[in-house]
């Protein structure tokens, strides 16, 4: 339990409620962009949303899509990324949607859309690459294809509600 102590006088509640006086959004704001990873130990099947920057330093199957993207060494990605940046220093196998794409130590199976590619010395490269001036238009662009309802709903039985009892599809 939090208070003074009896031995010492130090008075714990107030250098609580001194941390605690720092407001969230004083942090937030201060400029660092948010960045998310997945670590060495993780494996991911399924598809990634960032909303800033993300490090992938694990396995990851599915898609992924965020406005930064880096692919560190030893890191393993299959399936399609969509960026404004991406740079690679791991082993992808799948297409990429990226306007700058940077091969550092990467292998890379698979076709590359983009608007820049730089690759590297050590680099590998296996598919096809097509310079698009705008892969994608800004970081916004990277969309989240969020669930939207449909126009008319279904009871059940895959019919409309509404829809007559008879009617053959």
């Amino acid at each position: 339990m939090l208070g003074k102590s009896k031995g010492d006088g130090t008075n714990y509640d107030r250098d609580l409620s001194s941390v605690q006086q720092t407001p969230r959004s004083a942090v937030a704001s201060s400029g660092t962009p948010e960045v998310s990873s997945i670590s060495s130990g993780l494996s991911i099947v399924g598809k990634i949303v960032g909303h800033g920057a993300v490090t992938i330093f694990g396995h990851v199957e599915g898609e992924l899509r965020a406005s930064t993207v880096v692919i560190a060494e030893g890191a393993q990605m299959e399936g399609d990324v969509v960026a404004e940046e991406l740079t690679i220093g791991g082993h992808i196998k799948g297409t990429i949607h990226a306007n700058r794409v940077k091969l550092n130590d990467a292998v890379v199976e698979g076709d590359i859309f983009h608007r820049t590619l730089a690759i590297e010395e050590n680099a590998r490269f296996e598919g096809t690459s097509r310079r698009n001036e705008n892969t994608i238009d800004t970081p916004s662009r990277v969309q989240t294809n969020r669930h939207q309802p449909l126009a008319g709903s279904f009871d059940g039985n895959g019919k409309a509600n509404g829809e007559p009892d008879g009617l053959n599809r």
